[in-house]
């Protein structure tokens, strides 16, 4: 039974709800912002409890998408200032957090499990790009937004996976490894792959886009590995920040990029959500029993599948945005994050409740 507490929470998200549908009703301009704040409320209510905490996040990234549909004037400027100009710095600290939550020591671990890091990552970089490809193809998207679809294809693991690995009792180590070798790899994949796979949609320059990855990622994430070496632990109160500020630049960089491509959103969006779905899903099938085929153990299967269907979603659309395209290219990614982070919670939640045979436990009630 819900206890009096908790029922007065979703009490609150319920009334937004019945408020925003009355406001509509009445064509009000604040119905937006009490859509918003119903997925607010909700990301809040979850937090009580257990089964629900894992997706309070995304409950957040979904009222943050709200509010830039409704109110996208909001979002571009303020004053003088482009809010986009934030997007580049916020990829750089979020991937400085990737690299102060590594340590060397993590680093040396790879060596022990390279057969399957290195299925992780072939996965990974074939399977998500093809699904990618095959899409923009078959759903006629115009150039721009088809070419994003790939682009969030091309993109590394995102650090969400790691969390969802340890919710499915999957092989954590093997996920932060995946991750950690992907993201490395990026600045020559990710170009290369769009050169191969989009340059039909845009004009893709290789040296421009591997210089840019490795600006945002790879600098960043080799000054957090300095950071934990040297700093690490004594500034308690840094560390508790950096995943603060990772989770509010996620939102920031969802709202900025929503608002430029609203317009273009209210045209494609519900065949561009459909196309994201499938990439997604298609992703942990094909990386799951792919890993099966080559007899990997069932936390191994976890994990890849989990390694191929999440993306870095954020870094796609930092990409998007440095190539020029962020209302356009960047469209993909702003939908594939929110789906990413439902999908992938759902199914490890599903994965926690059976855990692996290997583990020899019994089966959680």
């Amino acid at each position: 039974m819900l206890s009096s507490k908790n029922g007065q929470l979703l009490l609150i998200p319920l009334l937004c709800l019945v408020a925003f549908i009355i406001l509509s009703v009445l064509q009000k301009p604040v119905a937006g912002w009490m859509l918003t704040l119903a997925f607010v409320s909700v990301g809040i209510s979850f937090r009580s409890y257990p089964k629900l905490k894992g997706f309070s996040f995304t409950m957040m990234i979904f009222a943050a998408f709200i509010v830039a549909m409704y109110y996208p004037q909001y979002f571009r400027q303020v004053g003088g200032f482009k809010l986009s100009l934030l997007i580049i710095p916020l990829l750089q600290v979020i991937m400085f957090g990737m690299g102060a939550e590594l340590s060397f020591k993590e680093l040396a671990g790879i060596v022990k499990m390279p057969k399957a890091i290195l299925v992780g990552v072939i996965c990974h970089y074939t399977i998500m790009p093809l699904i990618g490809f095959g899409l923009a193809n078959i759903f006629h998207f115009p150039n721009e937004i088809a070419a994003g679809i790939i682009l969030v294809g091309c993109c590394p693991s995102g650090l969400a996976s790691n969390v969802m690995a340890y919710l499915a009792r999957a092989n954590l180590a093997l996920s932060v490894a995946v991750t950690t070798v992907s993201t490395l790899l990026a600045p020559l994949f990710t170009p290369l792959l769009m050169r191969l796979l989009a340059g039909k949609f845009i004009e893709v320059h290789f040296w421009d886009m591997a210089w840019d990855t490795t600006r945002v990622v790879i600098i960043p994430i080799l000054a957090g590995l300095l950071f934990d070496k040297l700093v690490r632990g004594r500034l308690k109160w840094l560390d508790k920040l950096m995943p603060v500020i990772s989770m509010a630049g996620i939102g920031l960089i969802i709202v900025v990029i929503t608002a430029a491509g609203r317009d273009s959103l209210i045209k494609v969006g519900f065949l561009l959500f459909v196309a994201v779905f499938i990439h997604n899903v298609l992703g942990y099938t094909l990386g799951y029993w792919f890993s099966r085929l080559l007899r990997f153990k069932e936390k191994d299967c976890r994990t890849i599948s989990l390694e191929v269907g999440m993306q870095n979603s954020g870094l796609a659309a930092g990409l998007a945005l440095l190539m020029g395209g962020m209302g356009t290219v960047g469209l993909a990614a702003v939908i594939f994050g929110p789906v990413m982070n439902i999908s992938g919670s759902s199914l490890s939640t599903w994965w926690h409740g059976r855990p692996p045979k290997e583990d020899g436990e019994v089966k959680a009630d």
